[in-house]
């Protein structure tokens, strides 16, 4: 049943990836990007003509996620073209690599407003039409790091992934009485496929970098390249985008919580088995279950 996404970050990499494929998949995709008559402006156009080509539903929003003005006028045009809007994407996201020390405040400020801050922007804008209509999905894109190896000179992405991951965790709960539901995509180290590496962003204070550099030479380019040993022959970046779509396509009420997608399989998945299973027990515990599970309305989704 064709349904209305927003999809933030979508100029690129995963978020590109899978508003081509839920587009693909018959849906009504608004692939959200900043500065989409400027810097972005190529990836616009080549999404226009993806579209064309394909004959699929796939159109381009401006949206910057660290501005609210951007959001909310975004989640406008969608329900104003629409009356309705279904599925939720977080996917936007900035990675930054080097010593924690060297990055500045404002540097860690910058990387968690882009990961974490965007997503309650774009909630604050969009959930109300949700909660209004009594269904929908709210799919974050997460992140193995967060509960699996972590390897050093990444500490700012990985902290502003677990503090995402957070949000959601309590975001599943206090929208399950609106019938809306929540997973979490989590993909894994994927290092060929996607910018994500390759725009990395790096530490201001190179005072601090070149005091690492004595007893951790290339110890980045040593990560990088181990995790791309990790990963089989055979890993693709778009697997992300096909789980993204099964679950969207999947009937309300049998979504999964989380689905992990890592190659490399870095132990994500099995710590956060045993994190999602006393949030379980715990919930029942203190007699909140009904929280477990999106309430089923009346009002059929798409």
């Amino acid at each position: 049943m064709n349904k209305v996404i927003i999809v933030t970050g979508a100029s690129s990499g995963f978020g590109a990836l899978s508003a081509r494929a839920l587009a693909d998949a018959g849906h009504t995709v608004y692939a959200g990007m900043r500065d989409s008559a400027g810097r972005n402006a190529p990836q616009a156009a080549e999404a226009e003509r993806y579209a064309a080509q394909g004959g699929v539903d796939l159109r381009t929003v401006e949206l910057d996620i660290s501005a609210q003005d951007s959001v909310d006028a975004a989640v406008e045009t969608v329900f104003s073209d629409q009356r309705r809007i279904d599925v939720l994407v977080h996917n936007a996201g900035h990675m930054v690599t080097g010593p924690a020390e060297a990055f500045t405040v404002d540097q860690y400020a910058q990387v968690y407003d882009t990961n974490v801050l965007g997503t309650q922007r774009l909630n604050r804008a969009a959930l109300p039409h949700l909660r209004a209509q009594g269904h929908g999905l709210v799919l974050w894109v997460g992140s193995t790091s967060t509960r699996g190896g972590t390897p050093p000179y990444l500490a700012p992405y990985f902290a502003a992934k677990a503090a995402m991951d957070a949000l959601a965790v309590s975001y599943a709960a206090e929208l399950a009485r609106f019938g809306i539901e929540t997973s979490i995509v989590v993909p894994g180290a994927f290092t060929s496929g996607t910018n994500h590496f390759a725009h990395s962003g790096s530490p201001d204070d190179r005072e601090v970098v070149a005091d690492y550099d004595v007893l951790y030479p290339g110890l980045m380019e040593q990560v990088g390249a181990r995790l791309a040993e990790l990963a089989p022959p055979d890993a693709d970046v778009s697997a992300v985008a096909a789980a993204i779509v099964e679950i969207v396509d999947m009937p309300h009420g049998t979504r999964p919580f989380r689905r992990h997608i890592d190659p490399a399989d870095d132990g994500a998945e099995v710590v956060n088995a045993v994190a999602d299973r006393i949030r379980v027990e715990f919930l029942t515990r203190v007699g909140l279950e009904d929280l477990l599970h999106a309430r089923v309305s009346a009002v059929t989704e798409g």
